[in-house]
């Protein structure tokens, strides 16, 4: 498809237009202007016809097949010229629309028989698979009056997953025991419930009843038992889906923030020893049952990252009653939402039934606005409206989680900056403490 390029386009409005209202005034000059019109038609068929007759230049995407969520990564495109005469040529890709791009369109100027690659960042901001179309090249005419557009390449599906930078960071964390940089707590063991691992001898600060009496008389000096965290046990991670989840907080979806918390839970508990599995609610419901292998977290990925908040409200009670039939094993179960007063109907029957046999963590997200409407300074009315609306929803809110700690049930409530840290050490208290 041929298209006027700017060239012309200002030489129709600087020249042509101008010329035609002048010869209409000075008529005289009429056959001159149409003889020259004349020749420059010629000209621009010219033009025309020895880029039609220009072979299609070779286009080829190179792009990761998976992506992380809201991480730069680069898209280059190798743009090959078979003729035998130079191009210049304009670069377009067709790039997914849930993605933010730079550096688009380019240009490139290639030889006869030669070849450029060019690159521009890509940052997809919703997960899912997304589709790449073709390349548009926009080829240059010899006179520079025409361009013509052709497509070239091949369209390309990409994966974009939850951003699991942080399980890189903690692998690398843990090789190095620094994990309380990025917030996960070492607590000192207490309580029963722990795996004995092996004797070893008696170092200052341990505790008198870790003393095996018997190998210190074989030994003829103290030895202490060293002990393990209980593994083999289960975690089972209860994601809400529904509306609630739309919400965002640091470009990123409450629900994206549930899913990077939800993730990081699952590795730390598999290098814990422990099987690790997921359900979602509100909206589609996927099921996966704990597994111990490490091929865990890839099947997790793979199950929640095309997953989209819902128009839904969470039931958690069917969800418990669907939970009990499927999952004999007593486990941690997991229930991360966006919690509120109105959930009290579903959420306490759900817990009471999950109770009988799980040990049930209630992990909920709060909006950072929130906080951000009570520290702001008060200057008219409706800043006091708004101060005093936050400060009415918080005390409702917290009235729920009054009524959770009161009936002995673990919780956290915390902003989704704050959410996979916060359930990484209440999971890591749980399990020390001998109560899963």
């Amino acid at each position: 498809m041929l298209i006027p390029a700017r060239p012309l386009i200002w030489f129709t409005v600087l020249v042509l237009l101008p010329s035609a209202v002048a010869v209409s005034w000075w008529p005289e000059f009429a056959r001159v202007w149409l003889f020259a019109l004349g020749g420059f038609g010629v000209l621009l068929g010219l033009d025309a016809l020895m880029l039609v007759a220009t072979g299609k230049p070779h286009a080829h995407r190179i792009v990761p097949h998976a992506l992380a969520l809201g991480v730069r990564r680069a898209v280059t495109l190798r743009i090959e010229n078979r003729s035998r005469r130079h191009l210049r040529i304009d670069v377009y890709d067709h790039h997914p629309n849930d993605c933010e791009i730079e550096n688009l369109p380019q240009s490139l100027n290639l030889g006869s028989n030669g070849f450029a690659e060019t690159s521009y960042p890509i940052r997809p901001i919703e997960r899912g698979d997304h589709q790449f179309g073709a390349i548009e090249l926009r080829l240059g005419s010899v006179l520079g009056f025409w361009q013509r557009r052709v497509q070239a390449g091949a369209a390309t599906t990409i994966k974009v997953y939850p951003n699991f930078a942080a399980l890189t960071r903690f692998a690398l964390m843990a090789t190095d025991h620094r994990l309380s940089q990025i917030g996960i707590l070492r607590r000192r063991r207490r309580g029963l419930g722990l795996d004995f691992q092996q004797l070893r001898e008696y170092r200052e600060g341990d505790a008198q009843r870790q003393i095996d009496w018997k190998a210190t008389s074989r030994m003829n000096k103290l030895i202490s038992r060293e002990y393990q965290d209980e593994r083999d046990q289960q975690i089972l991670i209860m994601v809400d889906c529904g509306r609630r989840m739309v919400a965002r907080d640091d470009h990123l979806s409450h629900l994206d923030h549930v899913l990077n918390a939800a993730l990081l839970l699952g590795y730390v508990g598999l290098r814990q020893g422990d099987a690790v599995g997921l359900m979602t609610i509100a909206g589609e419901e996927r099921y996966l049952a704990p597994r111990k292998s490490m091929a865990a977290i890839n099947q997790m990925v793979s199950a929640v990252y095309d997953i989209q908040p819902s128009a839904q409200m969470p039931d958690f009670y069917n969800a418990a009653v669907s939970l009990m039939v499927r999952l004999r094993k007593r486990a941690l179960v997991v229930i991360v939402s966006n919690l509120r007063d109105e959930d009290e109907e579903t959420l306490m029957p759900a817990i009471r039934l999950l109770r009988k046999r799980h040990l049930v963590l209630v992990a909920s997200l709060r909006e950072a606005i929130l906080g951000q409407a009570l520290a702001a300074p008060i200057h008219h009315p409706e800043d006091a409206a708004t101060h005093a609306a936050a400060a009415d929803y918080l005390e409702r809110r917290g009235r729920e989680f009054k009524r959770l700690e009161a009936a002995h049930i673990p919780c956290v409530d915390v902003e989704p900056q704050g959410l996979a840290m916060a359930m990484v050490n209440r999971y890591i208290d749980l399990k020390r403490s001998g109560r899963l």
